[in-house]
């Protein structure tokens, strides 16, 4: 490997919500007993230091001494339209396309603004992403699920005639879409995509594609922009990116749209601009620019590698230790979402007694029931192995296991 994927960072006092919320109730784990130190696998940030690239670049220009107001430099786009093209196959996108947004769930609720009235019912896949269901709720949407279901090769999959039905039926003129999706980790084949904005054009329905995770993908999987499969799909779907997954940026804050449809691009802007608080910051335009040049396409095939060598371990240490605990291996992500359902029931256990005797020993994962799984625990798997496999073994020893 050419960069960093092995030191085992030390992140406690240094502003990191990974660590530093633990024990501080909220949706943070319980702190670890003493003996244990924390290994963080909830928060969905990774513990890999960030591409030289992106230091470098917001050092050059912090040596500069003004940080007044200023514009985004043409730089800033062709370093997103390089990477999308790169990436993701996009093709014909233009600087006029593509927008800021200080956060992707922040750019969705602008989206969902001109998209239909607060009140109003959206179409959102479950599980669902715990940032969707809080910022709709906040702003007055009323959220209708459609349940994903795994298939008999244990595979995620849209319920197209329960979609169909409750575009049908509850009046919905709008749909969150989540490409790769969180927290199952799918990331949808093109007809599936095809066959999703079909019925979203049959009913007249808007979307609002999230493609955060896009360019966190394992190898022999490819990441399909929702706008690319028709002219219909481009021309309805407003399309959420960030580097602050694949980079692990999210402290900078900085995301950007990209929108075809004129029309429907000045209204997001203008509602964007409604709260005076939608503003490029000067240091993290340097970052993404810092990170979407040569060695960030490098840096993050060696990632997805590094990823994917994570959740392969993962996968089948749950298979081959913990029975009962069922576990869908993610095509893109560096999540697991575990079904614990099973094993509960075999040992008379709690989701609440498994998650809290994961986190007495320093487990620090996720409680899967905000994402709308009953018996679920979302794992992040952003780590060096070597603490993937400490933490592993601990659920073995202390939770699936214990004696």
């Amino acid at each position: 490997m050419k960069y960093d994927f092995t030191t085992i960072m030390h992140r406690q006092g240094q502003d990191a919500s990974a660590y530093d919320s633990l024990g501080k109730g909220g949706s943070a784990p319980g702190a670890p007993k003493e003996g244990f130190d924390a290994i963080p696998m909830w928060v969905a940030d990774m513990n890999f230091p960030t591409l030289h690239t992106i230091t470098e670049a917001m050092e050059a220009r912090i040596k500069e001494p003004h940080f007044g107001y200023f514009s985004p430099r043409d730089e800033y786009y062709d370093a997103v339209i390089d990477w999308q093209s790169k990436r993701n196959a996009v093709t014909g996108l233009s600087k006029e396309n593509i927008g800021y947004e200080n956060g992707v769930l922040g750019g969705v609720i602008s989206a969902l603004n001109v998209m239909c009235s607060r009140g109003d019912k959206v179409l959102v896949h479950s599980p669902t992403y715990i940032g969707f269901t809080s910022s709709l709720k906040n702003n007055g949407y009323n959220i209708v699920h459609s349940d994903l279901y795994l298939d008999d090769q244990g595979i995620w999959r849209m319920d197209f005639e329960d979609m169909e039905e409750k575009l049908r039926t509850e009046n919905i003129h709008a749909a969150v879409f989540c490409s790769p999706h969180n927290p199952c980790g799918r990331v949808w084949e093109k007809w599936e995509i095809e066959k999703a904005m079909e019925l979203y054009k049959k009913y007249d329905v808007y979307v609002v594609s999230d493609e955060i995770w896009s360019d966190i993908i394992s190898p022999g999987y490819k990441h399909i922009p929702t706008q690319s499969v028709s002219e219909d799909a481009k021309m309805r779907t407003v399309a959420l990116y960030a580097p602050s997954k694949t980079f692990s940026l999210a402290g900078l804050i900085g995301s950007y749209h990209i929108i075809y449809n004129r029309r429907l691009k000045d209204r997001v802007d203008k509602e964007s601009s409604l709260s005076h608080y939608n503003s490029m910051n000067l240091l993290s335009m340097y970052s993404l620019i810092g990170a979407y040049g040569p060695e960030g396409h490098e840096w993050t095939d060696e990632l997805n590698q590094v990823l994917s060598g994570n959740i392969d371990f993962a996968c089948e240490y749950i298979r081959e230790h913990f029975d009962g605990v069922e576990v869908s291996r993610p095509q893109g992500t560096y999540m697991l979402f575990i079904d614990c359902t099973k094993w509960c029931e075999k040992h008379g256990k709690t989701i609440d007694e498994v998650e809290k005797a994961g986190w007495d020993v320093g487990v620090a994962w996720q409680d899967g029931r905000m994402f709308h799984g009953p018996c679920h625990i979302r794992i992040n798997l952003a780590l060096p192995l070597e603490r993937v496999k400490e933490a592993f073994h601990r659920m073995d020893k202390y939770v699936f296991n214990a004696e």
